[in-house]
C-alpha cells in the first residue's frame, strides 16, 4: 500500500492566474515547491491529482504556488480545502540528527530517568526552533523545545525520545 506524505492544505486561490495558497506542512518548502516538482493533490473521496509545480514564492504565512496545465483561477477554484502530499518514494535521505515530521509524531517520550512523559502528536515550528506537543498521562498538553539541552537521544525505530527534564518544564 501507497505511503503519502502530508506537505501542505490548499487555503484559498491568490488573484487570477491560477496561483494557489497553501499553509505548508513540510519543513522543506524550498525542496517540495521547485519548478518540474511533482505533488498530489488530495480532494475527498476522489483519486489524487499529480501536478507538476510550475512556479513558487512565499506571501506574508502563505506559499503561493502554480500548476503546470492550471493558469486560471477557475482552474483551481475545486482544490480549496485539499491536501497536498508527496508520495513516500519522493522523500530524501536526511543527514544524521535530521528527522522528518512523521517520524517523530507518535514518539513516546521519556525522562532521562524513565519517567513515561506521553507521545507527541503535533510539532509545532514557531520559529528558532521546533516544538513538540506532547500529550501527557493526565490529558494535559506539554511543549517540549527541540533544542540540544533538552532532548538527548531520538530513536525513531523505536519511537521512543529521552529528555533531560528542565525545572518549570511540565
Amino acid at each position: 500500500m501507497d505511503k503519502w506524505y502530508n506537505v501542505g492544505k490548499i487555503v484559498n486561490t491568490h488573484g487570477i492566474k491560477g496561483e494557489v495558497r497553501i499553509i505548508s506542512r513540510t519543513d522543506f518548502p524550498e525542496e517540495r515547491y521547485r519548478a518540474g516538482n511533482t505533488l498530489h493533490i488530495f480532494m475527498e473521496e476522489k483519486e489524487p491529482i499529480e501536478v507538476k509545480v510550475q512556479s513558487h514564492r512565499t506571501h506574508k504565512n502563505f506559499d503561493l504556488v502554480t500548476f503546470a496545465g492550471f493558469d486560471n483561477v477557475n482552474d483551481v477554484e475545486r482544490f480549496k480545502g485539499a491536501l497536498v502530499k508527496v508520495h513516500e518514494s519522493q522523500l530524501e535521505e536526511l543527514e544524521a540528527g535530521e528527522f522528518y515530521f512523521h517520524e517523530i509524531i507518535g514518539c513516546t517520550v521519556v525522562t532521562e530517568e524513565g519517567e513515561e512523559i506521553g507521545a507527541i502528536n503535533e510539532i509545532l515550528t514557531p520559529g528558532a526552533n521546533d516544538v513538540w506537543v506532547v500529550k501527557g498521562a493526565r490529558g494535559k498538553e506539554i511543549l517540549i523545545p527541540f533544542i540540544d539541552d533538552i532532548v538527548k537521544e531520538i530513536d525513531v525505530k523505536e519511537k521512543r525520545i529521552v529528555i533531560h527534564l528542565m525545572e518549570g518544564l511540565i
